[in-house]
């Protein structure tokens, strides 16, 4: 998957639109659509400004690492150390996408 096809991926996760997305990150959206179609490459400062809003790291947004989020590395030595149940897990994992949800929201031109 190229870059601008993990960008719309997450874009689209989100549920921001690139008009959305372009504004809250403060890139044109009109260079939002063609890095995210291809057609134009993303320069360094829009991948970090991208990785950062999204919380992934810029290897994932280059197609140099499948793991998108940054903690995922640590997440089997996480479990291991604090010994979380299942639910405890899936409590925390649901806490956290409302948190992300709110988030989107929050940051939505009004």
């Amino acid at each position: 998957m190229k870059t601008g096809e993990r960008i719309k991926l997450l874009r689209e996760e989100a549920g921001l639109s690139q008009l959305d997305l372009s504004k809250l990150i403060h890139i044109n959206n009109s260079v939002l659509s063609r890095i995210e179609s291809g057609k134009r490459p993303v320069e360094d400062h829009e991948l970090k400004t991208i990785a950062d809003y999204f919380n992934v790291d810029a290897d994932f947004l280059l197609g140099r690492k499948d793991i998108q989020r940054i903690n995922d590395e640590k997440k089997d030595y996480i479990d291991h150390v604090l010994g979380w149940t299942d639910e405890e897990k899936e409590i925390a994992e649901a806490v956290i996408q409302t948190l992300r949800q709110l988030k989107s929201q929050s940051n939505k031109p009004k």
